[in-house]
């Protein structure tokens, strides 16, 4: 099928991704859906009371039922009597799932066969990929979750939408020709590769972003962020009143970030946090904060030591993985809690300050420890001429920043742009600065800014 695809001309690729496309939507968009999805927007009203009774009536059923559907929390259950486990309070006498254990269990894990079920795979940025199982049902229960968040913007289904995602949907005569996209006509979808973001293509992304006038764009926020760097060093203005919100995925968006594109697009950036793996919801509000949505599973924020901390990281139940259950799943992630978590937005979900990002995505410095996504970002302050940037750490000693420049980067930029490195990560450890003509990005389609290769 894929070198049919390929060897299609264009209109019949399109008429094959619609066709497809409207085949998942089939099962996504499934008979409980409407269901779903009316039962989510009568709960957000809710009192945090009434959402923690819901998240301990679905914890209990959530763990009793993995224990008899599944054969490896039959075993991993063995000693624990779950009938000792009243509430969430008592979910320290469960276990934590590593996702090496997940991985290498993952058939055992699943507790129906994959053909009964919608498969996701996860991208594989840090590790082997996981091939995941979902019911039908909790399928429907996610994207009636999404679309009634994403729908509180005017999103829904065959509005017009630009989608930046790990989709390799592209032949050598697409790329000859400048076309780095394919459409769903069906359901009014265009799909951008993440694949060939460069200088020499920016253009053509950016003229047919323009031309195309999506009411929405979905997807990886590090690309919308290199074409909108190009766009404002090319001096090309994007039309007002075209988008009316950006939902980025994938990848933790930093305030620096969601500024540029909301001014760039001249729109809204809204996030939200889940994985492939089907991790339960974090959304973020009108207000521009962040709320675990605690009935879609629950969420410790914990220390090496297993304690509960106020910024750590993140161990997940979520309450839509029934094909393939995650209970106390230790994703990966780390999200640092907020003191106040009371939000004028009025859910009563509580408040966190921020979603920090993967474990890995810090450099490590002998003289001040970690430095995490957020100060990386930052060396860019005051310095121009840097397209893009990569930092790889393969030892603790040394550090490699691979650097995508203009003409504009000069002495004075490098200097600028060491010292803010300087500042972060001492004296001691060596930088090497490379200057490349491109930085490619993981099999997935992501871009990971950093690359932390040490244990």
């Amino acid at each position: 099928m894929e070198k049919l695809f390929f060897k299609s001309p264009l209109f019949l690729q399109n008429l094959i991704i619609s066709l497809f496309n409207t085949y998942l939507y089939s099962k996504r968009y499934g008979r409980k859906y409407k269901k779903y999805k009316k039962l989510f927007k009568s709960q957000d009203d809710l009192s945090f009371n009434e959402l923690k009774n819901i998240q301990n009536e679905k914890f209990i059923k959530f763990i009793n039922e993995a224990k008899f559907k599944s054969t490896f929390y039959k075993k991993f259950y063995k000693n624990i009597d779950l009938s000792t486990i009243k509430s969430i309070s008592d979910i320290h006498k469960l276990p934590i799932l590593k996702k090496e254990d997940l991985r290498k269990n993952i058939n055992e894990v699943h507790t129906i066969k994959p053909k009964d079920g919608i498969i996701s795979k996860t991208g594989g940025t840090t590790g082997k990929p996981l091939k995941v199982v979902f019911t039908i049902d909790d399928t429907n229960r996610r994207y009636a979750y999404l679309d009634n968040f994403r729908g509180q913007y005017g999103y829904k289904l065959g509005k017009k939408t630009a989608w930046f995602s790990g989709k390799n949907l592209l032949s050598k005569k697409d790329i000859k020709n400048n076309r780095f996209w394919k459409y769903d006509f069906i359901n009014k979808v265009r799909y951008y590769s993440t694949f060939h973001i460069n200088e020499n293509y920016l253009k053509y992304y950016l003229n047919d972003l323009i031309n195309f006038k999506p009411e929405f764009i979905v997807g990886f926020p590090s690309t919308l962020l290199e074409i909108a760097n190009y766009g404002k060093r090319n001096g090309i203005v994007f039309p007002k009143n075209t988008i009316k919100a950006i939902f980025p995925t994938a990848e933790t968006v930093s305030k620096e970030v969601r500024q540029i594109l909301s001014i760039y697009y001249n729109t809204i950036v809204i996030d939200q946090y889940a994985s492939s793996e089907g991790a339960p919801f974090i959304f973020q509000c009108k207000e521009g904060n962040y709320h675990l949505d605690i009935r879609t599973g629950v969420f410790e924020v914990l220390d090496h030591d297993n304690r509960e901390v106020n910024q750590g990281r993140l161990v997940v139940t979520s309450f839509t993985t029934h094909g393939t259950p995650l209970i106390r799943y230790d994703i990966g992630d780390m999200i640092k809690k907020s003191d106040s978590p009371k939000c004028s937005c009025n859910n009563e979900n509580p408040k966190i300050d921020k979603v920090i990002g993967r474990l890995n995505d810090y450099i490590f410095s002998k003289e001040t420890g970690k430095i995490n996504l957020g100060n990386v970002s930052n060396t860019l302050k005051g310095v121009e001429g840097i397209i893009k940037f990569q930092v790889v750490q393969k030892s603790i000693e040394e550090i490699t920043i691979l650097i995508v420049t203009d003409e504009t980067f000069d002495k004075k930029n490098e200097k600028i742009f060491l010292k803010n490195w300087r500042d972060r990560v001492g004296q001691i450890m060596k930088i090497h600065v490379r200057r490349v003509d491109k930085i490619l990005v993981e099999k997935s389609g992501k871009f990971r800014i950093v690359k932390n290769l040490i244990s």
